[in-house]
């Protein structure tokens, strides 16, 4: 106890605004104090855990603590000082803590962007968190912001449907408020610090946001916080709100992942908007990424789904038949495969609970899946079609399905799924698009890749959900300086975008078009010269720059890859690609090159024509 008396002193010594006189002073006697009763700490394991909460204390570089009235503590972290902190390091962390909710805010770099999401893992919201920003600093090597990534967790959701809707958005809005008690505002121009705080890491007002799971009606509702606050970004902090591009509507993240998906299928000299073809699915129709995904083409035969309560069973299905009950699902609102006329299921098929504990496998059923079992559990039912004989399995989810096999579900970092997952070896569909987030790991990836099955990766495929949130964002700051000098009203700046949305989602998927075209390239290229890529990808490795992580394959390992598929697999070309693009973009921000005459035309570049021409 004295030991964390001590602790408690120096973070009011260091954060207390009313300790501004002899600040110093206060915190060198609180310093001395700890190290006093530290030394009388005679258990390992105290010690251990008490220098660990002194090294955060000492990260911390601010806190709404001591601002008046606060609910939601939040402190913010500079991750480079926090010894043992997990890989990959962010650049700051924001942790919040109240009665009702608990979140984190992981940041790559001060000008970075990413989704907050609502969270149901309360035990390990941070590892969930951090697995997303990974994915997402990968992700964002199509635009200028680095990856980020936050989420919170309800402590005391109610029952009651409407009330928990209800609660959720009250403390959605709570967090977003939280994070910016600790977000230095623009006024004027000028960065104006948080009141009643102790600032120690100097300027910091970028913070913008995007829509995630379970919050992607709740834009507006975070836009209503700025707007009450002040916050320099206006509208333009929470993309897809009532005045920007909402991403279901657009359906910009499947449409990118279809261009993807499209391509494997070309190069496989199959044609997947003339022909029939099978697919298993991880998701529901009322999701953006999924229900926009399977309604992309009426050839398109949906064999088996599941989400965290269903799985649907179609082994036979009908496409015209089939493709218009899912597009009826899709409009159907909060709809769950349980609303799917069972009359248009083939025979054999069904919707049956995730964990039923015996379902009978009609002889259909038993062929399309390849197997001989009679009867399953709803667990071994989602192994079977996960590793299904399909031409695509499409991941527009929530979890981790598939690992590799010298992976431990541990690893994974998703207790949830561990008893329906399956290794990378067992995926036997043709090709596999990842619409959703984190659904195989990187090792799962590359299993599958060895194997025969084409794939990239998930920060390649659903790019083009944060790339339509950063042109979104872009052409709010380009038209806030005319609204402010009565240039432009405010009406007028809102039909503008909605006019420009057609070639704002030209612009995002032709990212896709171009990533997953390069991605092609390079395998050809490795198959001819697979040295100077595999040079290359230890050098980057030596500097720092690509993190051995996320290539996952030692040098030896790649050098067996090349040996043994002809060339390097697509998910570490994928990789490559993404960091190789990242640090460009440093060497081009760190350069005179942007300011440079004749640099224009690429920033006009960036929007589309008719914002550029006007």
């Amino acid at each position: 106890p004295a030991a964390v008396a001590a602790l408690v002193a120096l973070f009011v010594a260091r954060f207390d605004p009313a300790v501004a006189a002899g600040r110093a002073q206060a915190v060198a006697a609180a310093q001395r104090r700890f190290a006093h009763e530290l030394a009388a700490v005679s258990h390992l394991a105290d010690d251990e855990v008490l220098r660990g909460l002194a090294n955060v204390v000492a990260a911390t570089v601010r806190t709404n603590f001591f601002q008046p009235g606060v609910e939601v503590v939040a402190i913010k972290v500079d991750c480079s000082r926090v010894e043992r902190m997990v890989e990959p390091r962010p650049w700051r962390e924001i942790y919040c803590h109240g009665a009702e909710l608990e979140g984190c805010h992981l940041r790559g770099g001060p000008v970075a962007r990413g989704g907050l999401r609502h969270s149901d893992r309360p035990d390990d919201f941070r590892t969930e968190i951090l697995g997303l920003m990974k994915a997402q600093t990968v992700k964002n090597s199509v635009i200028v912001p680095v990856g980020a990534k936050g989420g919170f967790c309800l402590r005391h959701p109610p029952a009651e449907p409407e009330a928990r809707a209800r609660y959720l958005h009250d403390q959605y809005q709570a967090f977003i408020e939280v994070l910016l008690s600790v977000t230095d505002n623009l006024v004027g121009g000028q960065v104006v610090h948080p009141p009643h705080t102790v600032v120690e890491d100097g300027d910091d007002p970028y913070l913008v946001v995007a829509a995630d799971k379970g919050t992607a009606h709740l834009s507006d509702a975070a836009n209503e916080v700025t707007a009450r606050l002040g916050f320099w970004l206006g509208d333009a902090f929470a993309s897809g709100g009532a005045t920007g591009y909402d991403h279901k509507r657009e359906g910009i993240t499947a449409r990118g992942a279809w261009i993807c998906i499209r391509r494997h299928f070309r190069e496989l000299d199959f044609d997947i908007d003339r022909e029939d073809f099978t697919v298993v699915g991880i998701g529901d129709m009322a999701g953006d990424v999924f229900g926009n995904a399977m309604v992309r083409s009426r050839h398109l035969r949906l064999i088996g789904a599941f989400n965290h309560r269903h799985i649907f069973l179609d082994p036979n299905p009908d496409p015209a038949l089939s493709f218009a009950e899912r597009a009826r699902l899709f409009r159907l609102p909060h709809s769950t495969w349980g609303d799917y006329d069972r009359d248009k299921i083939s025979a054999g098929g069904g919707v049956f609970e995730r964990d039923a504990k015996q379902i009978d496998l009609h002889e259909a059923a038993r062929e399309r899946l390849a197997t001989r079992k009679a009867r399953v559990s709803g667990e071994e039912l989602i192994r079977l079609l996960l590793s299904a004989p399909v031409d695509l399995l499409y991941n527009g989810g929530i979890g981790t399905y598939i690992k590799a096999a010298n992976e431990r579900d541990v690893e994974v970092g998703d207790k949830a799924n561990d008893r329906v997952r399956v290794n990378g070896a067992e995926v036997r569909a043709r090709v596999v698009g990842e619409g959703g987030n984190l659904g195989i790991t990187q090792r799962g990836r590359l299993e599958i890749a060895a194997h025969g099955g084409r794939i990239n990766t998930d920060a390649l495929d659903n790019s083009a959900g944060v790339d339509l949130s950063d042109h979104e964002v872009n052409l709010k700051l380009l038209c806030q300086h005319l609204c402010e000098i009565g240039r432009l009203s405010g009406k007028a700046r809102d039909r503008l975008l909605a006019r420009a949305t057609g070639e704002v989602a030209a612009l995002c998927l032709a990212d896709n078009e171009g990533q997953s075209a390069c991605v092609s390239l390079d395998e050809l290229r490795s198959h001819d010269h697979p040295t100077p890529f595999l040079r290359l990808i230890e050098q980057r490795v030596a500097e720092g720059l690509l993190p051995a992580a996320e290539v996952v394959a030692t040098p030896t390992e790649l050098r067996e890859q090349v040996a043994t598929q002809g060339r390097l697999a697509r998910p570490t070309l994928c990789v490559l690609l993404g960091h190789e693009k990242l640090r460009l973009e440093r060497l081009l921000t760190d350069s005179p090159l942007g300011a440079a005459a004749g640099s224009e035309p690429y920033l006009a570049g960036y929007f589309p024509d008719s914002v550029a021409r006007r």
